[in-house]
């Protein structure tokens, strides 16, 4: 059972509440950002909590056994607390939400109801919603190896061993031209064939979108090089922004062993049997 604070509690017991939501942020570079849902802004717990979101949430549900719990939140999109471009850019993913009860005509009065994690964002207008995802969707996270035929590693990490930085893996260039927002063609990289780049890790180093990086979804040769990325940039690119680009990897034994030569470090099983095998049966004159 929790213990309420006994002033809270008191408060609790009156014949009028004086009570709002507070939800607490924190990204994962450790910025803080504080909403309410109170019509004035409150100083809890050693945060600040603005009012001028608009935020609201919903029912927050509980249960026992393993199923994660959570609800959802709703806020508005503003350049000074929550900005479009910061979500575009993923810098909420995976952030920590605590979820506070606070009595705002006595804000040092105070109760952490729930911690949970940000889940889908949802945009419409100019508002997100997000999904608060409770702690037991740790529970689904992968831990340890997995027994696949294919590469469990990330391409370049320790246990991969691939030396990225070298200039046979890894490209610089810039933007020639914008084709949409996920499509640019690409000066600098024409001595690699179509397709190195595809899965690949690519980051813009200078331009609106400094910093940012996504992973390349195809690199095609025809016409000029042309990279489409997988996640849109928060900004609008540019004639001119420089980006590096590495090499990317189907995790197969093949691409390991013939691209990269690292097959001694190959982190899956080729030669696993897979469902095929499990599945066949005897057959008179079979094999």
């Amino acid at each position: 059972m929790r213990d309420i604070p006994a002033p809270l509690a008191a408060s609790l017991a009156g014949g009028v509440t004086t009570l709002a939501r507070c939800w607490r942020i924190t990204r994962r570079d450790g910025a803080v950002i504080g909403l309410t849902e109170h019509d004035e802004d409150l100083f809890v717990d050693g945060t600040g909590f603005r009012s001028a979101s608009g935020a609201s949430g919903s029912e927050d549900a509980a249960a026992l056994g393993f199923a994660v719990g959570g609800g959802e939140m709703s806020a508005a999109l503003t350049s000074e607390l929550i900005d479009e471009a910061d979500l575009d850019a993923g810098r909420y993913d995976g952030a920590r939400i605590e979820l506070i009860l606070a009595d705002w005509s006595a804000p040092a009065h105070f109760l952490l109801l729930r911690r949970a994690s940000l889940g889908e964002v949802r945009r419409e207008g100019g508002s997100f919603t997000a999904e608060l995802r409770g702690q037991a969707n740790q529970l689904n996270v992968v831990r340890g190896r997995l027994f696949t035929s294919g590469c469990d590693a990330d391409l370049g990490d320790v246990r991969c061993k691939v030396a990225l930085a070298s200039p046979a893996y890894a490209g610089a260039g810039t933007v020639a031209a914008v084709e949409g927002p996920g499509l640019v063609v690409a000066a600098g990289l024409e001595a690699h064939a179509a397709g190195w780049f595809t899965q690949g890790r690519l980051a813009f180093t200078s331009g609106a979108n400094q910093g940012f990086v996504t992973e390349v979804k195809t690199h095609g040769t025809a016409g000029g090089v042309r990279l489409e990325l997988w996640q849109r940039p928060p900004e609008p690119m540019a004639v001119g922004d420089a980006f590096t680009v590495s090499a990317g990897c189907d995790k197969r034994f093949e691409t390991c062993r013939d691209r990269f030569a690292n097959s001694l470090n190959f982190r899956g099983f080729p030669h696993m049997p897979g469902n095929d095998a499990v599945l066949r049966i005897a057959v008179p004159g079979g094999q």
